[in-house]
């Protein structure tokens, strides 16, 4: 009994502590303590959310799940799915995105995020992440520009990629950042989305489309992604 009282405290206070320091994480081990709702196959939605919007939005994580499958042949991931319907749900949790990862354990979608498109490159970065596994995803071993550009190219997003062969709406012309922190301080309106989508098309392209990236992933060398970009 002692034990078991003692389990549950402990379980409390990481609760707690991750609560003030990693909300995000908080929210994805304990979904209901923030108010999300389970209503399928680890899809998570507000409480507030009417029921019709929460039948639209499985549906929408269901065809996001398909357009990763198809580009990858199957999934080995299996996320936790958390949509928020409100921005008072989603700012503690992902701020001013549409859509936030946690490794390849979950994602966590603002009421803007509710899209396919959108939704498919955030399962995309999972499935990713999932594929290199813990440790490459913690050293960033893959450049962000080639991780967000093949979320893109996966997710199929018309925002940032033109319809037929060639699918690029820019050309990706200079340095594009390798680093996490490099990214996010690299604006929209440079159409960095877009142009980091064109250089992983290309590199698609030239290394036989998804059978190359998995022979990539396959390899654990990523190196040669890098050259030419800035940290």
């Amino acid at each position: 009994m002692r034990l078991i009282t003692l389990l549950v405290v402990v379980a409390a206070a990481t609760v707690a502590i991750l609560h003030f320091t990693f909300p995000t994480a908080a929210a994805v081990g304990c979904p209901s303590c923030y108010g999300f709702f389970h209503i399928a196959d680890g899809i998570y939605v507000e409480s507030t959310m009417p029921s019709d919007r929460g039948m639209a939005a499985k549906a929408t994580v269901e065809a996001a799940r398909a357009r990763v499958r198809t580009f990858y042949g199957d999934l080995q991931s299996r996320p936790r799915v958390l949509l928020c319907v409100t921005d008072t749900c989603y700012r503690p949790l992902g701020g001013g995105s549409r859509g936030v990862t946690l490794l390849d354990h979950a994602l966590i979608l603002s009421p803007r995020g509710a899209d396919t498109a959108i939704a498919a490159h955030e399962l995309a970065h999972v499935e990713l992440h999932k594929r290199i596994a813990l440790w490459a995803t913690l050293l960033r071993s893959i450049p962000q520009w080639f991780d967000d550009g093949l979320a893109v190219v996966v997710s199929d997003d018309p925002r940032y990629l033109a319809p037929g062969p060639n699918r690029c709406r820019v050309e990706p012309g200079g340095d594009l950042p390798n680093s996490r922190a490099a990214w996010i301080e690299t604006t929209e309106t440079t159409g960095l989305y877009a142009r980091a989508a064109c250089k992983v098309s290309h590199w698609l392209d030239t290394h036989g489309g998804s059978a190359g990236l998995l022979r990539l992933v396959a390899s654990g060398t990523y190196q040669d992604l890098a050259p030419g970009t800035r940290p």
